[in-house]
């Protein structure tokens, strides 16, 4: 299995080094040269497997020969024995045709650990055998910070430095990231928004110098292994409802568009989904682009669901290069054009191909908040705010019923905004433990400004003592 990059400059590499690299050395991101094919039959079996053998077989198929089966099979076992439910990602029912996708059952109670358990473990494999160490810089909108920490923490080929948007993430996930004591792990303070972290982050992948001389490393969602991961639960889950002979549908919440994209790469493995509704808050980037057919950065706000305040979606790109032909060049001039201008217009037929299964939708900060409020009022669960604004878009829908059975992807566990679930259930949500040990911890934080240079300086030190 050989991965290219969307943007047709770079040469094609294998699995492991595409998990290395994170980003392509042209800028692009890697996808498969060729999609992998999993079986109906295949399909209909996850329905009953344990969750960490659909890992090892979904894995298996984009790690190739590079990992041996038995390996990964036992890795993908470590990674799902550190969740709190047995079936890892656990479908509750909410209304009729409407399921919630529980995905924050791992130790930091968000989607990320999913993925981030699982390639903490891959890492650990690949840098012992080759007798390397690496430095990753991680950019967070909270929670992938959180869950690469729990996950990189105290590893002894690992250094990790992750940057976060100073005030602009709820304290449950700040002390997920700041909490760790050990001697690997750094968290960094930046004096801007999730965009100036991700921009300085794609600033030191481009200085090729520097990237070298620190051995850098990514597990933000523009490492592919992340993509590979998270498809796994659309299967699972699609799979439990009746896949393949019943097609689902699913709301995601979307910021970065990482686990978006992971559900159009189980689409083009083969699961029969009918639409990914793609719902946003008041950062609605990737709606609009949707809807409008121009991916045009505009101002960021800050909302009730900030790892989805948002205006660069990287993963975007990744849709785009598929839905284009995968046309490299044609990739290429487009990103250009939004790093300079801000925007690019999707030409009509890979707009069409986006739109035959995505759509988009806006949810606004009222919207959000009640969609928390009815859902309590009407099942007595509590939900986060970010899986309100899936669950509010997916209610836009349930009068048409080719929309059902609908998965709502449900992102993190409701303590981690309990501030916002409260204000809008007037309920306090509970504590799970992991919250309340983060809780007690003293935080370590470093605190840079909005500079590429600022953040160099400080890896190169980390890196190199």
């Amino acid at each position: 299995m050989n991965y290219i990059s969307t943007r047709g400059a770079a040469p094609a590499v294998g699995f492991i080094d595409c998990l290395l690299a994170g980003l392509a050395p042209d800028g692009g991101l890697y996808v498969p040269e060729a999609w992998p094919v999993v079986a109906p039959e295949e399909i209909a079996g996850f329905a009953t497997a344990p969750y960490a053998e659909v890992a090892a077989d979904i894995l298996g198929r984009f790690a190739g020969d590079e990992i041996a089966s038995e390996v990964v099979t036992r890795l993908c076992a470590e990674a799902y024995a550190e969740f709190d439910h047995t079936a890892v990602t656990p479908l509750r029912q909410l209304d009729p045709g409407c399921f919630l996708l529980e995905l924050f059952h791992g130790p930091t109670l968000a989607f990320k650990d999913v993925a981030m358990q699982l390639l903490a473990r891959l890492y650990d494999h690949i840098l012992a055998q080759q007798g390397r160490t690496m430095t990753i810089v991680c950019a967070t909108s909270g929670d992938t910070g959180g869950s690469a920490v729990e996950a990189f923490r105290g590893r002894v080929n690992i250094k990790l430095v992750v940057l976060f948007p100073d005030g602009r993430i709820s304290d449950v996930q700040r002390r997920f990231i700041t909490t760790a004591d050990e001697d690997n792990v750094r968290a960094v303070a930046v004096a801007g928004d999730f965009d100036d972290c991700q921009s300085i982050l794609k600033i030191l992948f481009a200085d090729a110098p520097f990237a070298r001389a620190v051995g850098l490393a990514a597990v933000n969602s523009i490492n592919f292994a992340r993509i590979a991961a998270q498809s796994v639960y659309y299967f699972v889950a699609a799979a439990a409802l009746g896949a393949p002979q019943r097609r689902v549908t699913f709301a995601v919440p979307t910021g970065n568009f990482g686990d978006a994209f992971a559900g159009f790469a189980a689409h083009a493995m083969g699961l029969p989904i009918a639409r990914i509704l793609v719902a946003t808050n008041a950062n609605a980037i990737v709606a609009r682009a949707i809807e409008t057919g121009r991916y045009a950065r505009g101002a960021g706000v800050a909302t009730q669901s900030p790892a989805m305040d948002i205006q660069v979606a990287s993963n975007f790109e990744r849709l785009y290069f598929e839905c284009a032909g995968r046309d490299g060049e044609r990739t290429a001039r487009a990103f250009a054009a939004v790093a300079a201008l801000g925007a690019t217009d999707i030409p009509s037929v890979a707009l069409q191909t986006m739109r035959a299964l995505f759509c988009g939708v806006s949810v606004s900060e009222a919207q959000t908040a009640m969609a928390m409020r009815a859902a309590h009022e009407r099942t007595g669960e509590f939900i986060d705010p970010h899986t309100a604004v899936a669950l509010s878009g997916a209610e836009s829908r349930a009068a048409d019923p080719s929309w059902s059975p609908m998965i709502v992807l449900s992102t993190a566990h409701p303590a981690k905004f309990a501030e916002a679930v409260s204000a809008a259930t007037g309920r306090t949500p509970p504590f799970p433990r992991a919250a309340r040990e983060v809780a007690g911890r003293p935080e370590r934080i470093e605190r840079l400004p909005a500079s590429a240079e600022a953040v160099k300086a400080y890896v190169r030190a980390f890196a190199t003592r």
